[in-house]
């Protein structure tokens, strides 16, 4: 018997690429026959920690193959002629309308996903969702395979890395206060409306503080421009720094940086920078949407409506009121452990003994 893992495209540094690999590991330590194959690999991988989808042979009855579901790929049409187990594991599909008018590929791709991974409901022996969110989702496209909900491998030794120091220094104790959100320029983060309650609390309680917007423009050039044009319409485009695509340590210098991190992203089939931001410490205030309530438990302050002066008020108190800041803290250690890599790796161990005793 042998497990494989498959998915459209192996990255490097992303949240499914990580969960990929850390699965990979974890079957090599229980001393399974596996290998991943992808479709694309990235070169900056480590050599041999992937082959090419056209190695991959077919399967036998008795093996079990680990689809990674997120996209639309020919590998969706695939998928039912393959042989063996088949378990997937869900990372939810953004909604094609967040899309329209900024990005025609990244549009055609989600629509696809969506409609594609649908069509596949009765082909999977056994689902996992990354969060509680997703598995309503594949019940909402009338999956009735069991689904277990087990989060994804997040890799917490790498935050313990040195900060770009260079970053750390234009920045560092210069008393400024810095707001912070992490995560791809793209519709459905709705950076336009983190710049909104940016300029509220920036207009309304503290002058001397600034926004840094950490991700990738790539395919979304034109909705970042927008962005940029919001931000001067606002009056704070001196205030508000687009970092583009950066090193991780120059990341992590972000998260050090941080007195608040702001998200108001409207879907998220997880949200590993909202971890993130509790590895660090740092106190957050998000929209309550998709995912984000569950993956961040009590661990930092929820809106419930996209009001932005609700929300510059929130930002200005967990600044301000340590009593509360270090009472967010707690919590965020509290939810920290269901995240704890041993954890979620023997949750994900339990969820792979059912399959391979099934």
């Amino acid at each position: 018997m042998r497990i494989v893992q498959l998915l459209t495209t192996l990255s490097f540094g992303d949240a499914v690429g990580n969960d990929t690999l850390a699965i990979r590991q974890m079957l090599e330590d229980m001393g399974c026959e596996t290998e991943v194959y992808a479709e694309s690999i990235d070169p900056r991988l480590p050599a041999g920690c992937a082959r090419p989808f056209r190695e991959m042979g077919e399967l036998k009855p008795e093996d079990i193959l680990i689809y990674h579901g997120s996209t639309g790929t020919p590998l969706n049409g695939l998928i039912p002629r393959m042989g063996g187990k088949k378990v997937m594991i869900y990372h939810n599909i953004t909604p094609s309308s967040f899309f329209m008018g900024y990005s025609p590929r990244s549009y055609l791709l989600t629509e696809q996903g969506y409609r594609e991974i649908s069509a596949l409901k009765d082909t999977f022996d056994r689902c996992i969702a990354d969060s509680k969110y997703n598995r309503q989702d594949l019940l909402k496209m009338g999956y009735s395979c069991p689904i277990d909900v087990c989060p994804i491998m997040i890799p917490f030794r790498d935050y313990d890395r040195e900060p770009d120091e260079a970053v750390m220094a234009r920045y560092r104790s210069d008393g400024w206060t810095n707001l912070l959100f992490v995560g791809r320029i793209a519709p459905n983060k709705r950076q336009e409306d983190v710049i909104k309650a940016f300029c509220c609390y920036h207009r309304y309680y503290n002058p001397k503080s600034r926004l840094f917007l950490v991700g990738n423009a790539s395919e979304m050039e034109a909705y970042q421009e927008q962005l940029e044009q919001y931000a001067k319409t606002l009056g704070v485009a001196g205030h508000v720094l687009f970092s583009g695509h950066i090193s991780f340590r120059s990341i992590l210098a972000y998260y050090h940086l941080a007195d608040a991190f702001v998200c108001m992203s409207e879907h998220e089939g997880f949200c590993v920078p909202v971890v993130e931001a509790m590895y660090f410490g740092v106190p957050i205030v998000a929209y309550a949407a998709a995912a984000v309530p569950d993956t961040l438990g009590g661990g930092g302050l929820l809106l419930q409506e996209k009001d932005p002066l609700l929300a510059a008020a929130m930002i200005d108190r967990v600044v301000r009121d340590g009593q509360l800041r270090a009472y967010l803290r707690e919590k965020q250690k509290e939810k920290l452990r269901e995240y704890d890599h041993g954890a979620v790796r023997k949750q994900m161990k339990e969820i792979l003994d059912k399959v391979i005793a099934e």
